[in-house]
């Protein structure tokens, strides 16, 4: 597995953090779940040091750009991320939950819904509770 972090520093650029949350909640989550291969992709926000970016889990490398879904925060923030690290992953673990989804937690996906029900809905009994 590979894990892909970037992160930009905002100062001095037209973006924030709530402008990016705001591009997040309305214009991602479509494009990111039809990417061959992504386990998760978490985005990141540090208010305290004015940063914003992403983490992506892969199940093996990043598939080639032209499968993937244009960089939306390159262009929202008009310039490479400060941060750019490719990591091999040695080993994942899954701990007990009560999520029934890791999709679309998080502020910038607060009260959507999909289906008439919540993303990121939380269901009855912890996963894994009962072996099932």
């Amino acid at each position: 597995m590979r894990v892909d972090v970037a992160w930009w520093h905002l100062d001095g650029t037209p973006q924030t953090i709530d402008s990016m949350r705001a591009h997040l909640r309305e214009n991602t989550l479509d494009h990111w779940t039809k990417v061959p291969g992504l386990r998760l992709k978490i985005y990141l926000a540090d208010r305290e040091q004015n940063r914003w970016g992403a983490m992506m889990l892969w199940e093996h490398e990043r598939p080639p750009l032209d499968q993937m879904p244009p960089n939306a925060a390159l262009a929202l923030i008009g310039r490479p991320p400060d941060v750019r690290v490719t990591f091999e992953a040695e080993g994942t673990v899954e701990g007990l939950h009560e999520l029934a989804t890791l999709q679309a937690l998080g502020p910038a996906f607060a009260g959507l819904e999909t289906d008439g029900r919540p993303l990121g809905q939380v269901i009855g009994d912890p996963v894994g509770a009962d072996g099932m």
